[in-house]
């Protein structure tokens, strides 16, 4: 007789499953909301970014062995970026542990070609040695100094050759004043058709977290990238890249479109 299979629990993310419709509280009023909707999908991401933040989501994933400190959906962003623009070289303000070190290394080690550079104020004992003793540390150069240092940027155009292709993404010290001075002396870097990635705008929506400020209202890297857009055309927001998801970097996906030299 074939015996009838255990009943087991559900996967404990489906333990409490709700129905399909919500209702949520919106600046024009209470309202029901169906999840499997275009609509539905817009206000679960806000959430779920939200929540996921002051939860530390972005804090569990690795890149082979490395923290990220990235959403799984900005990791996959990026990927999709690298591949396409196929740089020579990728400058990272922001190292922390290292992860999106690693992660655009191994994608040009893909790609056969390129280099990152890694600029921290401070590269810490334990993430300096995890780095340099990793497979892929051929492929990068780490730089310790403030990255908005003119002795930082010099050094940083040492490593470049006329002809790179250069990506630059931001994600160091996220108040305005910084990231807006990171733009004004990183983004001249950025070859035509390749992108300057600003990570962490979220900020602006994470006001009423319990981990947030009322000061990230205006006071977040979006706010400096309005600015910085708003007086420069050679960049332009690239919509695939900032399309509705779950994000630490909404509006942050900066194309240059104009070809004056670096």
């Amino acid at each position: 007789m074939v015996e009838e299979p255990a009943v087991r629990q559900p996967p404990e993310l489906f333990d409490r499953q709700p129905g399909s419709t919500i209702r949520v509280d919106l600046p024009e009023g209470s309202e029901e909301i169906d999840i499997y909707s275009p609509d539905g999908f817009r206000v679960l991401s806000n959430l779920f970014t939200r929540s996921g933040w002051q939860q530390k989501v972005s804090y569990e994933p690795t890149w082979l062995g490395i923290p990220i400190i990235q959403t799984p959906e900005d990791i996959v962003m990026m990927q999709e970026l690298l591949w396409k623009v196929r740089p020579d070289v990728v400058i990272e303000c922001g190292v922390a542990h290292g992860g999106a070190v690693v992660l655009y290394a191994s994608i040009l080690e893909l790609l056969g070609k390129g280099h990152v550079i890694g600029i921290d104020v401070e590269i810490r004992k334990y993430n300096r040695l995890a780095l340099q003793s990793h497979p892929l540390s051929r492929r990068f150069t780490l730089i310790e100094g403030s990255s908005v240092d003119a002795a930082t940027l010099a050094e940083v155009r040492n490593h470049l050759r006329p002809d790179d292709r250069v990506l630059v993404t931001l994600d160091s010290n996220h108040t305005a004043a910084h990231v807006a001075k990171e733009l004004e002396m990183y983004s001249p870097l950025v070859t035509p058709d390749s992108y300057l990635v600003v990570f962490d705008g979220v900020m602006q929506v994470l006001t009423d977290a319990p981990g947030g400020s009322p000061t990230w209202a205006k006071d977040n890297p979006w706010h400096a990238v309005q600015a910085f857009l708003d007086a420069n055309d050679d960049f332009q927001t690239d919509p695939y890249y900032n399309r509705l998801k779950v994000t630490y970097c909404p509006g942050g996906f900066l194309k240059r479109v104009k070809t004056s030299g670096r």
